[in-house]
């Protein structure tokens, strides 16, 4: 819990700075706060919070997500001087934001009971709503800001009631003792009902279909670092909420909505694959592309065992990585064509090749090619599933081989142009670059040492 209070009262100190040259020390105070959080996050929790542990436990695997998502976040605010340079009148409201929704992961990453987790869910989602819609004069921003907002309260609702029944029939909010109760009443009609309703709206919350008709409008009309934050450290906070409360309060359940599961995984794959190869835009594409990746990431529910939640958090770091280096590329891109469409990549690879290469890397990784860490990501949850879900797997497997065909139109749009090139006088920023290599050496790297990953991670 003390990160989770440094974090907090980093956002309070980036959202006061905004009153000081326009917050142009936001930023700086948000990367300080956040390195010290990480510190921190390897340290034992203080015998203070002990008596908030029926609540929230700052455990291993919660400091695990924890650290994951304090390094994206880093990489975020490192990139947001340039992403963020038409937003220098509230600069401070948009790093403080992000802090706060910051907070509600950390606190999905620790919940220890379902108020808690609704609580992690609001924090979370709450500044969204804002951030989405932090282009004032762009209808495309407003439409985002608005349908997210819609869509998630519709969310909450099933959630809420969701809770509303699992505590009717067990009379309790605490995890185990939901656990305890779903091993003794499996045939409870109003348990069963609450974990699905609670299924529905967390699988809505990881955007996985058909829950999914708010990501593509929502991500593209977003300003482009927060579709990152949304993709990547939401996803994270989201997802492990939704395996925890599934593998611990609804484990003794779990022939009534595995099969549910999987019949979304299908969905979630096709659909969202194949709708990827159907846009124009490269940010809409990396929409439907961030929806298939949940279907793979939802595998982890078949054959679980002492390793999936390690397992989850090297996917999803990998998927992290990814996604920061792709959609770097896709802000510079965009805050110079005022485009996102594919021939707005053309000759990029020759005018900035650290940037293209990064871009490439990344794509690669989230295809899951050999020697990247996307590929062991996949593989280690593939393997897991194969032998309760071999089907699903092969879907996974299908899935994947779609997604290399769209992948491949940004990457033959930077190196290989048809008919023009990427023409600027203004050069890459330094930090973009540091930020660049960063994200090459750790897709590698742990591609190829997997085991790095456990090491840089304190396990």
């Amino acid at each position: 819990m003390s990160v989770l209070i440094i974090v907090f009262l980093t956002a309070i100190a980036a959202l006061f700075a905004g009153v000081f040259e326009k917050g142009k020390f936001s930023r700086y105070i948000g990367i300080l706060g956040l390195l010290i959080a990480f510190y921190v996050s390897y340290l034992p929790d203080c015998e203070f919070f002990k008596q908030y542990l029926s609540m929230f436990d700052f455990g291993a695997n919660t400091a695990l997500f924890t650290k994951i998502s304090i390094v994206i976040t880093l990489l975020l605010f490192f990139l947001g001087g340039f992403a963020f340079s038409n937003h220098r009148s509230h600069q401070s409201e948009l790093y403080a934001l992000m802090l706060f929704s910051l907070c509600g992961g950390i606190v999905l990453f620790g919940y220890q009971n379902l108020v808690t987790l609704f609580l992690g869910v609001e924090i979370l989602s709450i500044p969204l709503y804002v951030l989405a819609g932090a282009n004032k004069t762009d209808l495309r921003s407003n439409e985002a800001s608005i349908k997210y907002f819609l869509m998630g309260a519709f969310a909450t609702g099933f959630l809420l009631l969701g809770i509303a029944l699992v505590y009717g029939s067990s009379g309790s909010f605490d995890l185990y003792k939901v656990y305890e109760f779903g091993i003794a009443n499996t045939k409870d009609l109003m348990f069963k009902m609450g974990a699905i309703l609670i299924l529905c709206a967390l699988a809505f919350k990881t955007s996985m279909a058909p829950f999914h008709m708010w990501s593509p409008d929502v991500y593209q009309g977003s300003p482009s670092l927060i579709t990152i934050f949304m993709m990547t450290v939401v996803k994270t906070s989201a997802f492990y909420a939704f395996f925890k409360i599934m593998t611990i309060g609804f484990a003794g359940i779990i022939a009534e909505w595995i099969n549910i599961i999987g019949v979304l995984i299908i969905i979630t794959l096709l659909l969202a694959n194949v709708l990827g190869l159907a846009q124009s835009n490269a940010k809409r594409m990396l929409a439907y592309s961030s929806i298939s990746h949940v279907g793979y990431i939802a595998l982890i529910f078949f054959g679980i065992n002492s390793l999936s939640a390690y397992n989850l958090a090297f996917y999803l770091f990998a998927y992290s990585l990814a996604t920061v280096g792709v959609m770097m590329c896709l802000i510079w891109v965009e805050k110079l064509k005022r485009e996102t469409s594919y021939n707005a990549f053309s000759g990029l690879g020759h005018t900035e090749p650290i940037l293209a290469v990064t871009a490439t890397i990344s794509l690669l990784s989230m295809a899951g090619i050999p020697l990247t860490a996307g590929f062991m990501g996949k593989f280690s949850i593939f393997a897991q599933a194969i032998e309760q879900a071999p089907f699903l797997v092969l879907v996974g497997v299908l899935g994947s081989a779609l997604s290399i065909a769209y992948y491949l139109r940004i990457i033959m749009a930077m190196f290989f142009p048809k008919d023009s090139s990427f023409k600027t006088t203004e050069k890459v920023t330094l930090t973009y670059n540091i930020v660049a290599v960063f994200i090459v050496a750790a897709l590698i790297a742990i591609g190829i040492f997997p085991d790095l990953f456990a090491r840089q991670f304190g396990l």
